[in-house]
């Protein structure tokens, strides 16, 4: 806030005095991002009954304003702010619309709520979001660009992509979640993990394979010859790069195998969110504030040339005009 004893210390130039930025936050979000009926909402109950189990306290989000139950308790549930059935009713909506809507009436109030967040997460060991099952609504829309963002310049962030593995059995609808992956980890820039859930049923060896081994996925899908299937044994060529530098854990949500392993994940995906992200997060604040200082100094150079040129043409309004000679006078 503005005061008189902040304008002394500002100096005679009336420059504010620029505030210190607050320290990074060391533990790490887990943003649980899935397709729709991929097993968010269980993982995340066997997440938080997981952490608990081994004496890891967490902080658990709720960013979902359509879900009708919960499996685990939330800290902060985006359900006792925003009322999704009355957002429908109110403004007209269909459900897609009044999600996006309700997550548009949250984020202005994301100050609040990392306030919270910051308060709480020195006593806990992780914070837990859970994400809309209309994947699009949250990773394309306006207000989730703003929480993750939000969440990123504070916090170290992951990506959890959660996929249904059984469905993935077909090389088809495997690639259509890896072409989804690649856009989420390429629009966030943060660091991502693949979470092939619902190992129970079926195990996710074969979806490792087909992200190491080439020739695995095109003999998979030989056999289809339908437009989809050879798009997707060309895109499979083009993702080889973005395989290589992806974290892939297989877990169950059911039984709870494979939470070493997808912590362990995490943990790695944070030193990378430190090594990799964080200095380009830095330089990017840099430089937004080397343009807004360039862009001052530009004002300040322009408000002073015409000051400059004020004081040598006509006299500044207000300005009582030079006394005539006495000699006129008396004249």
């Amino acid at each position: 806030r503005f005061s008189m004893a902040s304008a002394e210390e500002s100096g005679p130039t009336g420059a504010a005095t620029e505030q210190p930025e607050k320290p990074l936050q060391t533990t790490p979000c887990i943003l649980c991002i899935g397709m729709a009926g991929s097993g968010k909402t269980s993982l995340m109950q066997r997440l938080n009954a997981h952490l608990h189990q081994t004496s890891q306290p967490c902080y658990v989000v709720n960013l979902d304003p359509a879900v009708y139950h919960m499996p685990y308790p939330a800290n902060i549930d985006i359900r006792d702010t925003v009322k999704y059935k009355e957002v429908m009713k109110q403004y007209n909506l269909g459900p897609n619309g009044a999600i996006v809507t309700s997550l548009n009436l949250f984020a202005t109030k994301i100050d609040q709520v990392m306030e919270i967040l910051e308060a709480r997460a020195p006593t806990n060991k992780y914070v837990l979001l859970d994400t809309p099952g209309q994947i699009e609504v949250f990773t394309w829309s306006a207000s989730g660009a703003i929480i993750t963002d939000m969440l990123a310049s504070t916090f170290p962030t992951v990506i959890a992509y959660v996929i249904d593995t059984p469905r993935c059995a077909s090389p088809n609808t495997f690639m259509s979640n890896m072409l989804y992956a690649c856009s989420i980890l390429y629009k966030t820039r943060l660091p991502f993990v693949l979470v092939f859930n619902k190992t129970d049923i079926m195990s996710h060896d074969f979806a490792t394979q087909w992200m190491t081994d080439f020739d695995a996925f095109q003999e998979a899908s030989k056999s289809d010859s339908s437009f989809s299937s050879n798009l997707s044994r060309s895109m499979a060529l083009v993702l080889q790069e973005f395989y290589e530098n992806l974290r892939a854990v297989g877990v169950s949500a059911l039984t709870g195998a494979g939470m070493e392993a997808f912590f362990g994940a995490v943990d790695a995906a944070v030193a990378e969110y430190r090594t990799d992200y964080l200095p380009r997060l830095l330089a990017e604040k840099q430089a937004k504030k080397d343009k807004e200082v360039a862009k001052l100094t530009e004002s300040l150079a322009k408000l002073r040339g015409d000051l400059l040129k004020d004081g040598h043409g006509a006299p500044a309004a207000g300005a009582s005009e030079s006394p005539r000679p006495a000699a006129a006078a008396a004249a």
